[in-house]
């Protein structure tokens, strides 16, 4: 939905109640308030109902090659294995002190694991999915299902599925995980529950299980008829994400529409029982823009983060331009301005919240000039 929006930078207006009479009987009542633990909504309202959005989470870019290396460091030096579960650094947004969260409502990090290494099993509330920007030769082990882990591919572990993690090579790998942490954290939803040490399979398939069932285009298998919550495919890999951008600019070179905006192609990963998002609280979308392009301005409620898979250019969030590259990451919360400019071909990784926000029935979004 699009809302064009009158209201997107007025000022609220000075609130006549909370000034003027300051006499002891108000100053008094104040502290009686205070005592029986109320509080009055005309002292508050400006703060509790905005005209629009103010969030106190900020817009931010984390460079890769600063996070590597910090995730390298840690390698070094911090062990994996019970207790800290696992070698993942938060992405924590300058305007939350305090809290490792990119966003009020969404957790980011960078996972490592070294050469031969084992993260043990676990289970947790919160959704959880992995996308690889470089690399190759970790399995992540969901409910008993080894699934390959390689360039370019979005992995999910839907809430309450046991997984770990296994390192087959010589070599570490790093990958960002995105969960709904601060979301399960301020519902007070979350439960967790230790798994096995190690992993329940070591096994090195080329394909999972889940995908060797589920990832034939327009099947759906017959043993698999009832709707699920979250996406029953395990990993939703690079060459089928790759081929259909590449398909949709071919086909707006022949002059077919294809593409969400000119020389902008974006795909959504769905739940093939539902046809909705991949997990009832995060969307994953991966977009391509044409060398040159630049996305028009827009506002949404709800946050989102990108990574840069591949490619330059810039982002320019409430004004600020930033330079990306590959790796990068940035977020953007709720209805700060931005857009996007490709130097080359660019590819970006995209994650939100949107599905909470739709399904409350809260989103907005507000494209300038459209």
């Amino acid at each position: 939905m699009t809302i064009h929006d009158p209201l997107v930078d007025r000022e609220p207006a000075t609130n006549e109640m909370t000034r003027g009479d300051d006499s002891p009987e108000l100053k008094r009542l104040y502290q009686q308030f205070e005592a029986a633990h109320l509080t009055p909504l005309w002292t508050q309202i400006d703060d509790l109902m905005p005209l629009h959005p103010r969030p106190k989470a900020v817009p931010h870019v984390w460079r890769w090659s600063t996070l590597y290396p910090l995730a390298q460091a840690a390698g070094e030096l911090v062990p994996v294995g019970r207790g800290g579960e696992r070698r993942a650094i938060a992405l924590a947004n300058p305007g939350i002190p305090g809290r490792p969260y990119v966003s009020p409502t969404l957790w980011a990090a960078i996972q490592y694991l070294g050469p031969k290494e084992t993260a043990p099993e676990h289970r947790h509330t919160q959704n959880a999915f992995r996308f690889v920007v470089e690399g190759t030769g970790v399995w992540t082990v969901v409910d008993g299902d080894p699934v390959r882990m390689s360039r370019g591919d979005l992995l999910l572990t839907p809430g309450w599925r046991f997984h770990g993690h296994h390192n087959e090579t010589d070599q570490p790998m790093a990958w960002i995980d995105g969960l709904d942490i601060p979301f399960v954290y301020y519902t007070d939803t979350g439960f967790f529950e230790f798994g096995t040490d190690r992993v329940t399979d070591y096994s090195t398939p080329r394909y999972s299980r889940s995908e060797r069932l589920w990832s034939h285009p327009g099947l759906r298998p017959l043993s698999g008829l009832e709707d699920t919550p979250s996406s029953p495919i395990a990993a939703y890999r690079w060459e089928h994400t790759d081929a259909a951008l590449t398909e949709q600019l071919q086909l707006e070179d022949e002059g077919i529409p294809a593409t969400a905006e000119p020389g902008h192609a974006a795909v959504r990963y769905i739940n093939p029982t539902t046809g909705g998002d991949v997990m009832p609280t995060i969307r994953a979308e991966f977009h391509r823009l044409r060398a040159g392009v630049e996305t028009p301005t827009r506002r949404e409620v709800g946050s989102s983060v990108f990574q840069v898979f591949e490619g330059t250019g810039q982002v320019v969030l409430d004004g600020v331009e930033h330079d990306l590259a590959k790796g990068d990451l940035f977020v953007i919360p709720s209805w700060v301005p931005w857009s996007l400019r490709a130097r080359d071909q660019f590819d970006l990784f995209r994650f939100s919240d949107a599905p909470i926000m739709e399904r409350l029935h809260f989103h907005r979004v507000h494209v300038e000039g459209a």
